[in-house]
């Protein structure tokens, strides 16, 4: 046990990985906590995203992963600091929530990979299956950090946006979470849970959706007020427009907006963070190279 910055930091032993714990000093567990991750935590980390692209290239399930991992972490508040990415959507309580229709299928599809890989707890696996369904199809290299603590706690229903409002509502919604305009012109596509496409193609990662709202009324694609918001909004507006024109541009500030999303009310060690970014990008150029000649 040692104190910095007035505060205890307390540390054990499992499963020969040390992991340290950020307590109060009376002693009561805040909700950002921290995780010292050893060597083979770090090397389960690498397994399960292996697991994680077989699996969701093979059953083409890209999206609800994607979904899982931002319904998990999209309940987060900055004021209370409670919620976020804590692995809790997968209480019965939780994943029943109107908002979060249907994720149990991606819950048990999740059971698969969190069967071989046991150490893994299930905040990270969650927000790990999100990344990889990112880059999975075609989207951007999204920096994943592991230590993230699992929670069996569940906030109240009506945290997550309600695609049947308007700006206001998100604006509301994506603050309570400690993010900007911005993020919400990076990242409403994937969040609403309602059924039907957003675009020609829903298992390719591209700024098409942006595209298609500029074009007003797109035959049998899906357009709800939520949607119709980004291009009326002045302020939402003026991000559908770059990245209409910029799918780089797209790609760039959808990874920084995906990572600080599913990093919520989790604080990464800046050591670890330096330490395992190399190694996990290069993981993830590997896992895509094994992935695409398997498929060949």
């Amino acid at each position: 046990m040692s104190v910095v910055g007035g505060r205890v930091w307390v540390y054990e032993q499992c499963s020969a990985n040390w992991k340290g714990i950020l307590l109060d000093r009376d002693g009561d567990e805040p909700a950002i906590r921290r995780r010292w991750c050893g060597k083979e935590y770090v090397k389960e980390i690498e397994r399960a995203r292996r697991d994680l692209r077989a699996l969701i290239s093979s059953k083409n399930c890209a999206p609800i992963m994607l979904r899982l991992a931002w319904h998990d972490a999209g309940t987060y508040d900055a004021k209370t600091k409670t919620g976020g990415p804590n692995g809790s959507i997968r209480n019965e309580a939780e994943y029943k929530h109107p908002a979060n229709n249907g994720l149990k299928i991606a819950i048990d599809l999740c059971e698969e990979v969190k069967a071989k890989h046991q150490k893994i707890t299930y905040a990270d696996l969650y927000q790990l299956a999100g990344v990889v369904a990112v880059e999975v199809t075609g989207g951007p290299t999204i920096d994943f950090i592991p230590g993230r603590k699992d929670s069996m706690i569940s906030p109240e229903e009506g945290r997550l946006p309600d695609a049947n409002k308007g700006a206001s509502h998100l604006r509301n919604v994506f603050n309570r979470m400690g993010l900007s305009d911005q993020d919400i012109g990076r990242a409403h596509r994937e969040r609403s849970g309602f059924e039907g496409p957003w675009t020609r193609d829903p298992l390719k990662f591209d700024n098409s959706y942006f595209v298609e709202l500029l074009k007003g009324d797109s035959g049998g694609l899906l357009k709800l007020p939520t949607d119709k918001a980004l291009v009326e909004d002045p302020e939402f507006r003026k991000y559908v427009n770059l990245y209409a024109k910029d799918e780089e541009a797209f790609f760039k500030d959808y990874a920084a907006s995906h990572k600080r999303l599913s990093e919520l009310g989790f604080s990464p060690l800046s050591s670890l963070a330096s330490g395992l970014k190399k190694t996990l990008t290069a993981v993830a150029v590997a896992a895509t190279l094994v992935v695409e000649l398997s498929m060949k």
